[in-house]
């Protein structure tokens, strides 16, 4: 198999994409730099990041990794992470392109990296399929991702901004997806998880229930 033929256009999000900068940045104050340092940890070989966004991981990667593609469709984020890309310890190659239809080879790659990403794609399972094919055998995911709440109140709240203004005001944001089914349904294996409330407090956020892990293609 090949990299498919985008059946949907690339999204469009042209103010959220001036704000996420700003609001990463505050996120990262919060403690997001920390978990996306673990996010790649101990990496090595060939890596696909898709979804960079405006690359504030790519300073990250441990000098073991050989090379870092990062695909990222939204143009303003794009050219940030190309101006990242020029200062991190790593070679890195900046593309445009869409999560549901990589533009890349089969089997390419020995890493993927998504971090808040599968809230904010149409299908997350066409997404990981796709980042299940780019792979070689054996080769692994980490994501680090918002989830559903368990349920109660919290859940029924993210259900209800769901349907309605969460994602026309987050950049298509879902508040309330399970992730990690998804990421078992499309032939992952996952070897370690850990779940906790992010931003850290006492007042759950509709956005707070997130996942760090990583998964092999099964």
């Amino acid at each position: 198999m090949t990299a498919t033929k985008d059946r949907n256009p690339a999204p469009h999000h042209p103010v959220f994409a001036r704000v996420w900068p700003r609001l990463a940045a505050q996120l990262d104050r919060q403690g997001a730099d920390d978990h996306r340092q673990r996010l790649v940890d101990g990496l090595d070989g060939r890596v696909v990041e898709i979804g960079a966004g405006d690359g504030r991981s790519l300073a990250r990667y441990p000098d073991t990794v050989d090379e870092v593609v990062a695909v990222e469709p939204e143009r303003y984020l794009r050219e940030r992470a190309e101006q990242a890309a020029l200062h991190a310890p790593v070679p890195v190659t900046v593309v445009d392109g869409v999560g549901e239809a990589l533009p890349v080879p089969d089997g390419a790659f020995d890493a993927a990296v998504v971090s808040l990403l599968l809230c904010s794609v149409t299908d997350p399972r066409h997404v990981l399929s796709e980042t299940r094919r780019v792979l070689r055998v054996g080769g692994q995911l980490r994501f680090f991702e918002h989830v559903a709440a368990e349920g109660g109140a919290h859940r029924r709240v993210q259900h209800a901004l769901d349907a309605t203004i969460w994602p026309r005001i987050a950049g298509g944001c879902h508040t309330g997806r399970d992730t990690t089914a998804a990421i078992r349904h499309t032939g992952f294996a996952i070897e370690e998880l850990e779940g906790f409330r992010f931003p850290p407090g006492s007042v759950p956020t509709p956005t707070s229930p997130h996942v760090l892990g990583r998964a092999r293609v099964a």
